[in-house]
C-alpha cells in the first residue's frame, strides 16, 4: 500500500501541471469588424501567452495580422484591455514590449513588413483606441508614469501623420480625474462619451458618464 502524505494546502504534487491545462488552449477576445474583414485578439499561453491580433480570411483559415514576437497588451489601471483598433485596413496596437502604439497595414505581417510606432517614446501606456477619421487621428485613454508616483490618467488624441514621420506627441482633450474608462465617438463625429471614476471608488462604486462636443 502506498504511503500517504500530508502537505499543506496548495503545496500538494500532481501531475496535471498549469502547463498541461493550458498550453492547446487559444482565448479569442475583442472582436473588430472593418469592412468585410473580422478580426479579434488571441492569446496564445503555448507562445508564452503572447496575444496576436488574428483575422478570418474566406477560404475558412486564419491570418496573424500582427508579425510574430509581438504582444498586444496594454497595462492601463493594470487591467489592460482595448490594446487594438482596426480601421481601414490598418491594425493599431499597443505593443507590450515599449508601451507605444504602433500600426501595420492588414497582411503585411505576413510579407515579413514591421509596424510603425505611432507615440514617443516614454513611461506611457495606451488603451481604448478609438479612430477619429474625420481629423486623422486616433482617441484614446493615455496612463502618464513620466514623473514618477502615481500616473497621471487623461484622454488624448493621437496625430496619424505621414508614414516614415516622426511620431507627434498627442494632445490632451481632458484631464483632471484619477482615471477614465471606455471611449465612444458618435459616428458622425461630432460627440465624444466616455466614463470617470475618483479615488477611492472603483467604477463600479461610483463612475459618472460625460459626452463632449469634439
Amino acid at each position: 500500500m502506498a504511503q500517504r502524505t500530508v502537505a499543506p494546502y496548495g503545496s500538494w504534487r500532481s501531475t496535471i501541471t498549469i502547463e498541461a491545462l493550458l498550453v492547446d488552449r487559444i482565448i479569442a477576445r475583442e472582436p473588430r469588424i472593418d469592412g468585410q474583414t473580422i478580426a479579434w485578439l488571441e492569446m496564445r499561453p503555448s507562445e508564452q501567452g503572447r496575444s496576436v491580433v488574428v483575422r478570418a480570411l474566406p477560404d475558412g483559415g486564419v491570418e496573424d495580422l500582427t508579425p510574430a514576437g509581438s504582444d498586444v497588451h496594454d497595462g492601463v489601471h493594470e487591467y489592460g484591455g482595448g490594446a487594438w483598433a482596426l480601421h481601414d485596413g490598418v491594425v493599431y496596437f499597443s505593443e507590450r514590449s515599449d508601451d507605444r502604439l504602433h500600426r501595420i497595414a492588414v497582411g503585411a505581417a505576413t510579407a515579413g513588413e514591421t509596424p510603425e510606432p505611432i507615440t514617443p517614446a516614454g513611461a506611457m501606456r495606451y488603451a481604448d483606441l478609438v479612430p477619429d477619421t474625420r481629423r486623422s487621428r486616433l482617441l484614446a485613454i493615455r496612463e502618464d508614469h513620466r514623473a514618477g508616483g502615481s500616473p497621471v490618467n487623461e484622454v488624448v488624441a493621437i496625430p496619424l501623420v505621414a508614414v516614415g514621420s516622426e511620431p507627434a506627441e498627442p494632445v490632451v482633450l481632458v484631464t483632471g480625474a484619477d482615471f477614465y474608462g471606455p471611449l465612444a465617438l458618435s459616428p458622425d463625429g461630432d460627440h465624444l462619451a466616455w466614463l470617470t471614476w475618483q479615488l477611492p471608488d472603483m467604477p463600479w462604486d461610483g463612475s459618472e458618464l460625460w459626452v463632449a462636443d469634439v
